[in-house]
């Protein structure tokens, strides 16, 4: 009889321990198929231009829908995903932290859009929104060749049948905006009237079929059309409604940093951290600068180093030629590993992110299996600007900001990481990433080259002056990044006015009055543009926590490959799976 009740015992352990497997393998699996479901019913659905830029192709020849009716019927679909992953318990396994935290990823996704359609509203406010998303969506079919001309040029076509409506709505749904949104759409849409009247039409000038090259003739004029019309309604109607507030407020902030950065810190704290950071950097520009010129003073160092750039219409051939000795710095001192020799191609901005930003670095999607070209887009100076205003300008490209710039862009900074995604583990982790680990990644990249001895005399720098302007270079693009981590808070919580941004990012920031009106313009639109000095110091807390932990076996190439194989999630996510535990990230 013990016998039996053993047999029964076990029996009835075995049957708990399968069940559980069982209910474990269970919800994994459904939140795989929901999360399926959520990019292929309302995350693509919604932007067919970033399915485009993925690599899915099947919604090439789809356009954003603004309307107040799309925008009501995302809205509901996002409250029933958000509802149905919200209802499955994961696991606490730490065999299954994965997709625990895929699903933590997907969730900060989901109320992160919610709360720009429901409480930031730009569809409401900005209206750049509308003629920007329609270069993009022609962009984005013209930029890499992964289909035969005509093929693409269909698409496009398909595309530009809708924009006109798209224009339509904006002025439906555009009421009070902030003016300095106005603003920036009045000045960007003459360039983007120019793409199109001659940059995408020469993109598809290889283009055979007669029927299809007359049928975009007519498409493109129509969008040529409505974006003048769009301009003069603009200039003559919304910008005298324009009277709105840019600002999101406290409340919004600190949401929006919960659900795209995982980041819960009190924005009290965060703005001393911020503080902290900056003071930092400007006395270690200071000393440094006075190694180089004694008898200066750190602004008229600053000067010299701004004096110090490329001609512009070298610019572009002098981020082209850091390459080579960037990958041979890195392979030689084991800082990262390289997936590949290819190198990104240097080309000029588009002309719908030009306002707002000097470089960026535009890789192909995850999905995306025939144009794998990368691109290092550089803003040249507007040809409308005056000489003086051509030199004000340049200064942000100095020898020491182009090298910060290239690390930043290409080695090892986004390029780079880009060529680990493919070993990202899933679907989740290729689509869906965090602002403060693929810009905290970049910026952490331009200070730990140069801590690592790039830089030095014959590594990067021709002679020890050279390479002390390098370093202030590195510094003056930290001390940007630590303005815009100041700015951003204290903007958006009404405690700095537009122009006081302004000033701050001349006077606490280093930078040129040029990139003061610029970064400032971006604040406005984008607040917590303090994701590149957050994700940064969130990294070197954990490679210092990891140091601790592992001593003398503390690898740096490793460090940075295990941390670019997690894709791009919150720097929270990679830290517990880096460390094991859910210490602070700051």
């Amino acid at each position: 009889m013990k016998r039996l009740f053993a047999l029964v015992a076990i029996g009835a352990c075995m049957l708990s321990v399968t069940s559980a497997r069982a209910a474990t393998e269970n919800w994994k699996l459904k939140f795989v198929q929901l999360s399926d479901e959520y990019f292929d019913q309302v995350y693509f659905p919604y932007a067919p231009t970033v399915g485009t830029q993925v690599g899915y192709h099947q919604y090439d020849t789809k356009l954003e829908n603004y309307s107040r009716k799309a925008v009501d019927a995302e809205i509901t679909a996002l409250k029933n995903f958000k509802r149905r992953i919200e209802a499955i318990q994961p696991s606490m396994d730490a065999a299954d932290f994965v997709p625990r935290s895929d699903r933590e990823i997907v969730l900060g996704n989901i109320r992160s859009q919610l709360l720009t359609l429901e409480t930031i509203r730009p569809w409401e406010k900005n209206a750049d929104n509308y003629s920007s998303t329609c270069a993009n969506a022609a962009f984005v079919l013209m930029e890499r060749k992964f289909a035969p001309p005509d093929e693409r040029l269909r698409s496009l076509i398909a595309r530009e049948k809708q924009m006109p409506t798209m224009l339509g709505d904006a002025r439906v749904n555009l009421k009070n905006p902030p003016r300095i949104f106005t603003e920036i759409a009045i000045e960007q849409l003459p360039g983007i009237i120019s793409f199109f009247q001659n940059d995408v039409p020469l993109a598809f000038a290889d283009a055979k079929d007669a029927e299809l090259k007359a049928e975009f003739a007519k498409s493109n004029a129509s969008v040529v059309a409505g974006l003048e019309s769009y301009l003069v309604w603009l200039k003559s109607d919304l910008l005298a409604h324009s009277n709105g507030d840019y600002r999101i407020g406290a409340q919004t902030f600190s949401d929006k940093l919960k659900y795209d950065e995982m980041v819960d810190i009190p924005l009290d704290r965060l703005l001393q951290i911020g503080w902290d950071n900056l003071r930092a950097n400007q006395a270690q520009f200071k000393q440094v600068a006075h190694e180089l010129e004694p008898d200066k003073t750190p602004a008229e160092v600053l000067e010299e180093l701004g004096r110090n750039h490329p001609a512009p219409d070298q610019l572009l051939n002098s981020f082209r030629a850091t390459f080579t000795g960037l990958m041979e710095f890195i392979r030689a001192h084991n800082i990262v590993t390289i997936p590949s020799d290819v190198k990104p191609i240097v080309e000029e901005t588009p002309p719908f992110m030009r306002a707002t930003t000097f470089a960026s670095m535009d890789t192909p999607g995850p999905f995306e299996k025939h144009a794998t070209e990368a691109y290092f887009n550089v803003t040249l100076p507007d040809p409308k600007m005056t000489p003086a205003e051509v030199e004000g300008y340049m200064h942000s490209f100095n020898v020491g900001t182009v090298i910060s710039t290239a690390v930043h862009e290409a080695y090892p900074g986004h390029y780079v990481q880009f060529l680990w995604v493919p070993q990202a583990q899933t679907r989740v982790r290729k689509i869906l990433g965090a602002n403060t680990n693929v810009e905290g990644w970049a910026h952490y990249t331009e200070q730990m080259m140069l801590d690592n001895g790039y830089g030095q005399p014959g590594a990067g720098a021709k002679d020890e002056r050279e390479s002390k302007f390098l370093r202030l270079g590195q510094l003056q693009d930290a001390l940007l990044r630590n303005a815009r981590f100041i700015v951003g808070i204290e903007m958006h919580t009404g405690k700095m006015s537009f122009e006081e941004a302004e000033e701050f990012f001349q006077k606490e920031g280093y930078q040129s009055k040029e990139t003061a009106v610029v970064e400032t313009k971006r604040g406005a639109g984008d607040p917590t543009y303090l994701y590149y000095t957050l994700g940064k110091l969130e990294i070197m807390k954990l490679r210092e926590d990891l140091k601790k932990n592992e001593g003398a076996a503390f690898s740096l190439q490793k460090f940075h490959d295990d941390f670019l194989k997690q894709g791009f999630p919150p720097v929270k996510i990679v830290r517990e799976a880096m460390l094991g535990d859910n210490s602070p990230t700051l």
